[in-house]
């Protein structure tokens, strides 16, 4: 198993007060290994139940005694959305091992869906349940492997996609996923809503990589509504399949563009939907560009801390940032994404942080070499950028 930079942030938040922790992420991200591997270490004895399982639903009949019947162990609950009831249980379950003289570690929850489970667990967790999201493996946990970053591009984050045999094994593994998803998943939190035409939308989103969202011509395209697509998106998004990054509001005197980006978050999820095996056939795409580019930046979301916020800005003049990461209102960083081993930089990029008086200008390339550019920016390789941003919180 190749380590992830999430497990000492869980086993700090179980161990420092906090009864519960909720591990929000895709399906097959690795939310299950973690949770076994931390359970199979744990100081009072760990037990471990998955809903998808009925042999582990059948424990439940009776959830009060059974779960009660586990303290001090720590009790990690796999699929937790299926069970929404069991909430409201915890909390009395929390408060009973507190009143115990047990402090933390009480419960471990695991789910994908996170705007449903979040609802569900703040109504009657609140104060006593910490929030994590697992994404896919990041560049940084994969150098630290070994392996080399050109793999984690072309295949994505997803363990078992990363680490199969071969291009095509990998390939085929991902589109089982996206049908899974289509199939069981979209039943599931949106009963009423087309999996195929989710479908269709998810591949239309891989088409348009980073691209600004126009809800009234996707909607066209689908031939459905502007709303309705919305709320398509919405699911993909509480599924952590895709992200809407924000634009940079605040008046700076320029005619800004305010319509969100949205990128499909896993790079070899968006060269599955294109039917991309190998990295030469994503080399020779057009969406190459743009899918580096979600990738730099879903790895560098994962490291920024949560003193900052990310956005992109761009002007209707041209004036552009891919990144622009933000601290108490203020920007702090900008980035910009070049897939070259000899990356250049446009005056739109300059113009940009000139408007907003950003110092510190950055340009992640593929190399690892980091050498200086023209408008104050620095080349830089995307392990050195997360090094970065680590070090200046």
């Amino acid at each position: 198993m190749i380590p992830r930079h999430i497990e000492s942030t869980l086993r700090q938040r179980l161990t420092s007060g906090v009864p519960a922790a909720v591990l929000l992420g895709p399906r097959q991200v690795g939310k299950t290994t973690l949770a076994r591997q931390i359970a199979a270490t744990w100081p009072t004895g760990a037990v471990y139940l998955d809903l998808e399982r009925p042999s582990d639903r059948r424990r439940l009949d009776d959830a009060e005694a059974y779960l009660r019947a586990q303290a001090p162990k720590l009790v990690v609950i796999d699929e937790i959305h299926r069970a929404p009831e069991l909430f409201a249980l915890l909390r009395s379950l929390i408060d009973e091992r507190r009143e115990q003289g047990q402090r933390f570690g009480h419960f471990l929850l695991l789910g994908s869906a996170a705007m449903e489970l979040m609802r569900q667990s703040s109504e009657t967790l609140a104060g006593r349940v910490a929030y994590l999201d697992m994404a896919p493996m990041s560049q940084p946990e994969v150098t630290a492997a070994g392996l080399p970053p050109a793999q984690l591009w072309v295949r994505g984050g997803f363990p078992d996609s990363l680490l199969a045999s071969d291009d095509a094994h990998s390939l085929a593994w991902r589109q089982d996923f996206v049908r899974s998803y289509l199939e069981r998943d979209v039943p599931m939190f949106a009963p009423r809503m087309p999996a195929e035409t989710l479908g269709r939308l998810w591949t239309m989103l891989a088409h348009h990589q980073g691209g600004l969202l126009n809800q009234a011509q996707l909607a066209a395209s689908l031939g459905v509504s502007a709303p309705a697509v919305g709320r398509y998106i919405d699911l993909l998004a509480d599924l952590h399949l895709v992200r809407r990054l924000m634009p940079w509001a605040t008046n700076v005197g320029k005619r800004l563009v305010k319509t969100p980006k949205v990128y499909v978050r896993d790079s070899g999820l968006v060269h599955a939907l294109l039917d991309l095996a190998t990295e030469h056939h994503v080399l020779g795409h057009p969406v190459a560009g743009a899918s580096y580019e979600g990738h730099v930046l879903e790895t560098l979301l994962q490291h920024i801390g949560p003193g900052r916020k990310p956005h992109f800005y761009r002007t209707h003049d041209g004036a552009e940032i891919d990144l622009l990461l933000s601290r108490g209102g203020q920007p702090d960083v900008a980035i910009e994404v070049k897939r070259s081993s000899a990356p250049s930089l446009d005056r739109g990029f300059g113009q940009a942080c000139d408007d907003l008086g950003v110092q510190r200008r950055y340009v992640v390339y593929p190399g690892t070499e980091q050498f200086p550019l023209r408008h104050g920016a620095q080349a830089i390789g995307l392990d050195s950028m997360v090094q970065e941003l680590l070090e200046t919180g």
